[in-house]
């Protein structure tokens, strides 16, 4: 019993899907008491005696239309043969059909289906009184009309529905795309600001520190000036403290994406370039700045030597940053880690890229410890190189550092002269002059929602649901339209095989034999002649008579007919009569 009440409570399910909000059932209610309210009359009219069981089996249709909406099309056009109660709910169970069969070979299947069965139907039905012709005609001109029309209607609704609601839900999905690209952006640009901050401040405050420390170890000073001096430097040495903290919030590794291909804020693609150029005045930030650099350094009291070897050639101004922020950061840690030791600056052009080399020897005597002070601070914050070898991976090249066999330093880059057009391009450096977004990415994360029409036109274009179904729809109705004139031509020759001119019945003569005669009249139709059969006078006894109806109408009232019978007997014709008859 269990087995039997959930297979019936599942098969419920299917047939009558929720949710059964109040005014679905009251809607589901009302139509299915409409429809079966006109299937009795209609059946009633008919003369089929059904009139019951189709009022029923219309209104039960109407309501499993939703959950079976194939089963009940079929069911509905083989009822529509029996009788044609059903032929208003062709309309909605065709709707129903085109609107919720997603599977076209499973549509396409069950209209073919309901229309054989309907026709199939009327013809053992009416067989004897209509033309087989007729019949298929005008079953399948009502079939296109009262179900494949509809369908059609419905699968263009249902068809533009879903085509709304992907639309809807691809804009928001560009919405929440365009929300996170701006998110990622702006933890980009912290990334660069950290960057900068850590590239520019640092160097100048390391250049601070190492010019306090020459000051401090003056014997030309007093010790009260020397105490300013140390004071002077141990400021310089917090705030290169304060800002390695600053610098690490802003670089929180927790939060910030790794530098990379993407699209990023075009007002970040200077800012860079902004920074290096206004610290101190200290060049453009470009290979041109490196000279600055130099002299930075050796104004501080630091041996520096600047070398040039190679044709100097033309860079990518991303790569051209990349090399300056290099020497930058290299010489801000030779001045912390090696204070006093002589620094080499070498830039050389090799055919394919520029190499930039910086190389410190170990460290003197810590200028702390000649003036009998405890070693100087260092402060690092362990992003520099990290940042170094991003830039250079950007712009197509690459960074080594490490230690020299005399125990010193050194730091090299090579950057490539072309390799850096295709990074640049991206806008990721923030050396280089602005750039288009990611073309991937179809919008620039600083336009806001005007870039989502972008992203949506290079998305595949979708064909509009209306064209198919504007063609379906166009073709029933040619063809409607062709069964139409078919039926009216059929009915009109079937009307011509069934009458006999005036003339043909005049010249009829009795005694005349009945092959002549014979040969002079039309083959008849069912259609119109079989209500004729024994009508008229009582025909001679042992007579063969045929009828038709005559094209002499005159005289004859609403609702009647003109007939001619003719009558043979021993292969001659023997009687002809011309009388009417009540429809």
């Amino acid at each position: 019993m269990d087995v039997i009440a959930r297979a019936w409570s599942k098969a419920v399910r299917t047939a009558l899907p929720g949710p059964w909000r109040p005014g679905l059932v009251v809607r589901e209610v009302a139509g299915a008491l409409l429809i079966g309210g006109l299937a009795a009359p209609i059946e009633i009219i008919s003369h089929t005696g059904l009139a019951l069981p189709m009022s029923a089996a219309a209104a039960l249709l109407f309501l499993v239309r939703r959950g079976l909406p194939a089963t009940a099309l079929v069911l509905t056009a083989l009822a529509g043969g029996v009788g044609g109660g059903t032929l208003p709910l062709l309309v909605c169970v065709g709707w129903s059909a085109g609107a919720r069969v997603r599977r076209v070979g499973v549509l396409a299947g069950s209209f073919v289906a309901g229309w054989a069965l309907m026709t199939l139907f009327g013809v053992l039905k009416d067989a004897g009184q209509i033309p087989v012709e007729l019949i298929v005609g005008f079953s399948l001109g009502g079939y296109l009309l009262l179900a494949v029309l509809p369908a059609l209607w419905g699968r263009y609704r249902a068809q533009r529905r879903a085509l709304t609601d992907a639309l809807r839900e691809r804009n928001e999905q560009l919405v929440r795309e365009h929300a996170m690209i701006a998110h990622q952006a702006r933890l980009r640009e912290r990334h660069r600001i950290a960057q900068d901050m850590h590239d520019s401040l640092g160097h100048q405050l390391a250049l601070i520190s190492v010019h306090t420390g020459a000051l401090e170890v003056d014997r030309t000073l007093t010790d009260r000036q020397r105490e300013a001096v140390g004071v002077l430097r141990l400021a310089a040495v917090g705030a290169m403290r304060e800002l390695r903290e600053v610098v690490g919030v802003l670089h929180d590794e927790s939060t910030a994406l790794p530098p990379g291909p993407g699209p990023v804020p075009r007002s970040a693609a200077g800012a860079g370039a902004g920074a290096g150029a206004g610290v101190g005045g200290v060049g453009t930030g470009g290979v041109d700045g490196i000279e600055g650099l130099v002299d930075s350094s050796r104004a501080a009291g630091t041996p520096v030597s600047l070398l040039r070897d190679g044709e100097r050639r033309a860079l990518a101004a991303s790569a051209g940053h990349a090399a300056y922020r290099v020497v930058q950061e290299a010489l801000t840690n030779a001045h912390k880690h090696a204070p006093g030791a002589p620094i080499t600056v070498a830039l050389r052009y090799e055919p394919d890229a520029l190499v930039v080399e910086v190389v410190n020897p170990a460290a003197p005597e810590p200028v702390g410890v000649r003036a009998g002070g405890a070693a100087p601070v260092v402060v690092s914050g362990g992003q520099g190189l990290t940042g170094l070898r991003e830039r250079a991976r950007l712009v197509g090249g690459m960074v080594h550092a490490g230690p020299t066999p005399g125990a010193g330093f050194r730091l090299a880059a090579v950057l490539p002269y072309r390799g850096a057009e295709g990074a640049g391009a991206q806008g990721v450096d923030a050396g280089s002059a602005a750039g288009p977004a990611d073309p991937a990415a179809g919008w620039s994360v600083d336009g806001g929602p005007g870039g989502l029409p972008g992203a949506v036109a290079g998305a595949p274009k979708r064909r509009s649901p209306a064209i198919g179904c504007a063609v379906g729809g166009v073709a029933v109705l040619l063809s409607v339209l062709g069964l139409l004139v078919w039926g009216v031509t059929g009915f009109v020759r079937a009307a011509e095989d069934s009458t006999v001119k005036r003339s043909v019945y005049d010249s009829a003569e009795l005694g005349t034999p009945e092959t002549e005669v014979r040969r002079q009249l039309p083959r008849g139709s069912d259609l119109f002649l079989r209500n004729l059969e024994g009508s008229g006078p009582t025909p001679p006894a042992g007579s063969d008579c045929v009828r038709f109806l005559s094209d002499d109408n005159g005289g004859t009232g609403w609702g009647e007919d003109a007939v001619v019978r003719f009558c043979f007997k021993d292969g001659v014709l023997v009687e002809k009569q011309h009388y009417r008859v009540k429809q």
